[in-house]
C-alpha cells in the first residue's frame, strides 16, 4: 500500500465516527446491543458447542459411547483398544451408529442397549443405573463437539462420579444445523429439563437383558421397537 492508498484509507476511517454521530440515539443504543450480543453468542458458541471441554486420564471406569451424528464408533473403540476403561457402552440407534454391537474389543467387557425414550436424557439415565450396578466412578462420553457440553451436564445429573468428554468428527455439512439444534436442546435442558430422568417400574433400564444377546457382550437391549435420536 502506497502512502496516497494509506492517506485515502485514513479519510475514509475518519468518516466512520462522524456518520455514527450523527445516527438518532436509539439508533446506536439498538446497533451496539445487537454488536454485544452477536459477540458473546459468537464466544459462548465457540466455548460450548465448537470447542468444548475435552479431556480424561488415563484410566476410567467406562467409556460410553451416545448415539448422534459423527464418527464416533472408532474413537470409542480406539479408547478401548487403549485399555483406557474395562467396559465399553455402546448406544445404538437409528440417528448415527444404527448397527449391530460391535465386536467385543480383546479384554475389555462391551455392554449394548437403545435407548427409550431414544434422547441423550434417556441415555445418561441408563449411564447412572449402570454406574451404580458396576459401582463406577468415573466415565469417558464420547460424542460430537456440539453435543458434548449437553451430554455431560445430563450424565452428571444422573452419575455422581467424574464425567470427561470426547469427540469424534463432524461432517462440515452437519454443523450449521448441529449448532442450531444444540442451542436449542442445551438450553432446553438448562431451563426446563433440569433432572435426570426419572425411572417407573415399567422402565426399559428394569427389564431383564435380551435372552439372544451375543456371547461378547455382558448386557444388550434390542434395537427396532425405536428409533434413537442423539437429540
Amino acid at each position: 500500500m502506497n502512502v496516497t492508498d494509506r492517506s485515502g484509507l485514513a479519510q475514509r476511517l475518519r468518516w466512520v465516527p462522524a456518520r455514527w454521530r450523527c445516527l438518532p440515539r436509539v439508533v446506536r443504543a439498538v446497533l451496539s446491543t445487537v454488536l454485544v450480543l452477536a459477540l458473546v453468542s459468537a464466544a459462548l458458541t465457540a466455548r460450548l458447542l465448537v470447542l468444548p471441554a475435552q479431556g480424561m486420564p488415563s484410566r476410567v471406569s467406562a467409556i460410553v459411547m451416545l448415539s448422534g451424528p459423527g464418527v464416533r464408533l472408532p474413537v470409542a473403540l480406539q479408547l478401548a483398544d487403549e485399555h483406557q476403561a474395562p467396559v465399553l457402552v455402546v448406544s445404538q440407534g437409528h440417528d448415527g451408529y444404527g448397527s449391530p454391537c460391535p465386536p467385543r474389543p480383546p479384554g475389555v467387557q462391551l455392554i449394548c442397549f437403545d435407548p427409550d425414550p431414544a434422547t441423550t436424557r434417556g441415555e445418561a439415565e441408563y449411564i447412572g443405573r449402570l454406574a451404580k450396578k458396576y459401582h463406577w466412578t468415573s466415565v469417558v462420553v464420547v460424542t460430537s463437539r456440539p453435543q458434548a457440553t449437553r451430554a455431560r451436564m445430563l450424565v452428571e445429573r444422573c452419575f455422581p462420579g467424574a464425567v470427561y468428554n470426547a469427540t469424534g468428527p463432524l461432517p462440515m455439512r452437519s454443523w450449521p444445523y448441529e449448532i442450531a439444534y444444540g442451542w436449542g436442546a442445551l438450553l432446553k435442558a438448562l431451563l426446563v429439563v433440569r433432572t435426570c430422568l426419572p425411572a417407573g417400574p415399567d422402565s426399559w433400564a428394569n427389564r431383564p437383558s435380551a435372552q439372544h444377546c451375543p456371547d461378547s457382550v455382558v448386557e444388550c437391549f434390542p434395537v427396532g421397537g425405536h428409533q434413537a435420536d442423539h437429540r
